[in-house]
């Protein structure tokens, strides 16, 4: 029995209690110092918190864990984007400091574009090629939308001038119809097809890396994307990787998986084997059909119902037709399996609200909690569908610290009132937060903070303030209602009696400091199951 006491411990309510009490990884007594220490025995540990804040676990509800595992075997770009020249530069070091065997890959992620000093475009072959044409290069644009890669990648992914576009995906081309290197959406799978796989002990490998990170960022639950991060790896090779590792006693983030199972065929076979939402246990377990409706709005493919304000020439691209997302939605929904639909753009999402009304109106099902991944582009209708339909929004507030810069230019100033409408979707249906990792590192206080100051974390904005969160909504938007996203919500996602003990100490008090200073206040432990599995000191 593990007896917490003198703390400031976050319940979900305004007052916050002294203390707590874990036995057999649950709490099972909450409230004052006074009563927990009744408790105590001669097996008794106790531990002064010290006024430290605490709170349930962190549940991020939309990344990608196996995928940010891999991102960090790969050449870290997101500090070196000032320039397409720096991030050159740090190409070029990473090939000359590193023994590479002869076409072995090399990969980086985290450049944008919209950084870069010295010129405004993305880059190109050309542009890999004067770092190297001996070595394949790919380097992933921040978003995860766009790749681009050099001629010797392009080689030995066998892609020319007679190599047909694929639907729902694009790479670019010269007049001569050479391809100039860049990769959107689902031609991105031309290039990572060819990539080599690696095996289950390396993505066990991959996905523990990234458990140690998230339980850094207090993270103990995540609600994630991986079944196509290596597209020619069967999707059992994963589950059965996280199986093991839960068996194993390995595994310090607990799983809700959010299948993308990208054709019908495919979720047909998935179903049949038995598996569908809530298949597994506490520490692996499948979540909702995840599907990829459109692009981002970094990269101009999130799709709009009118054209980019900043480019007139393209309303975005969706990666499914209308019928191809009813009938996806329809099967899933009519074998009890939940979806979550990435969708950033208004018509992707109009498209996605279709699919899911025309479902419930077939097979009416409360408590379904089909939802939408992102929910950036909203206009005052689909606000009011959402409300109406009981749709789930799984947002991502750390989004406001790069789109502040580019929103009104992509959209205009008008559709962006209406766009990252946190506050109403909190308040007028259910939402959660994450951090769509790697796309954004896993810093739960980065997205607090964003989701209560609408600011970017150097302090520009704000950005529509009638729309932040207050600093408990926020807290909640992490904790219970990411686990209310996978039906987990009697379970995890309070410091309640009866629910499991995933608990973060933080060195300061979230709901007593300058709102500013929240982004700097440090994860001291990370709990799960009442065992630390992090600890800064």
């Amino acid at each position: 029995m593990d007896i917490y006491y003198n703390g400031k411990v976050f319940t979900g309510d305004k007052e916050l209690q002294q203390a707590f009490v874990v036995e057999n990884s649950k709490f099972i007594y909450v409230g004052n110092n006074k009563n927990a220490l009744k408790y105590k025995n001669e097996n008794s540990t106790l531990t002064n918190l010290k006024e430290r804040f605490v709170c349930a676990g962190f549940n991020d509800s939309h990344m990608h864990v196996l995928g940010y595992g891999y991102s960090l075997n790969m050449i870290d770009l997101t500090k070196k984007t000032s320039s397409l020249e720096e991030m050159k530069n740090a190409i070029k070091e990473y090939i000359i400091s590193n023994k590479l065997r002869e076409n072995e890959w090399v990969y980086g992620r985290g450049w944008n574009h919209d950084y870069f000093n010295d010129v405004n475009r993305f880059p190109t072959k050309n542009d890999l090629d004067e770092i190297s044409t001996k070595y394949p290069i790919c380097i992933i644009r921040t978003c995860g939308h766009i790749c681009i890669v050099n001629s010797k990648a392009l080689e030995l992914s066998g892609i020319d001038k007679n190599t047909l576009q694929v639907e729902g995906g694009q790479f670019d081309v010269y007049e001569n119809n050479e391809p100039n290197g860049v990769f959107r959406e689902n031609a991105l799978n031309l290039i990572y097809n060819k990539i080599q796989n690696p095996d289950k002990e390396d993505i066990k490998n991959m996905i523990l890396k990234a458990c140690e990170s998230l339980n850094s960022y207090g993270v103990t639950s995540a609600q994630t994307d991986d079944f196509i991060v290596f597209p020619e790896i069967d999707y059992e090779v994963i589950i059965n990787a996280y199986k093991e590792l839960a068996n194993e006693g390995r595994l310090t983030v607990k799983i809700y998986e959010q299948a993308q199972l990208p054709h019908k065929k495919e979720l047909e076979s998935f179903l049949s084997k038995g598996y569908t939402t809530g298949v597994g246990n506490d520490y692996f377990k499948i979540g909702p059909l995840k599907l990829l409706g459109d692009g981002s709005l970094g990269a101009r493919t999130a799709y709009l119902n009118e054209p980019y304000a900043d480019d007139n020439s393209t309303f975005g691209m969706c990666t499914y037709t209308q019928e191809q997302f009813d009938d996806m939605v329809e099967l899933a929904h009519k074998n009890n399996m939940q979806v979550a639909i990435h969708a950033i753009g208004d018509k992707a999402m109009d498209m996605v609200v279709n699919s899911i009304e025309k479902a419930l109106d077939k097979y009416p099902r409360d408590n379904h909690r089909h939802g939408v991944v992102h929910c950036q582009l909203t206009n005052s209708d689909l606000l009011n569908r959402f409300r109406d339909l009981k749709l789930h929004a799984y947002i991502q507030s750390i989004f406001l610290d790069y789109d502040i810069n580019i929103v009104e230019d992509r959209i205009g100033v008008d559709r962006a009132k209406t766009s990252y409408n946190f506050n109403t979707l909190f308040k007028e249906t259910t939402m959660s937060n994450g951090s769509d990792c790697p796309v954004e590192l896993p810093n739960v206080l980065n997205g607090i903070y964003c989701a209560v100051t609408r600011k970017t974390l150097n302090g520009k904005g704000p950005f529509l303030p009638n729309q932040a969160l207050s600093v408990k909504d926020a807290i909640l938007s992490f904790t219970r209602n990411g686990a209310y996203a996978s039906f987990e919500e009697d379970l995890k996602g309070d410091i309640a009696v009866g629910k499991v003990a995933d608990f973060v100490v933080l060195s300061d008090n979230l709901l007593d400091i300058d709102v500013d200073k929240i982004k700097d206040v440090k994860v001291l432990k990370t709990f799960l199951d009442g065992r630390c599995v992090y600890s800064l000191s």
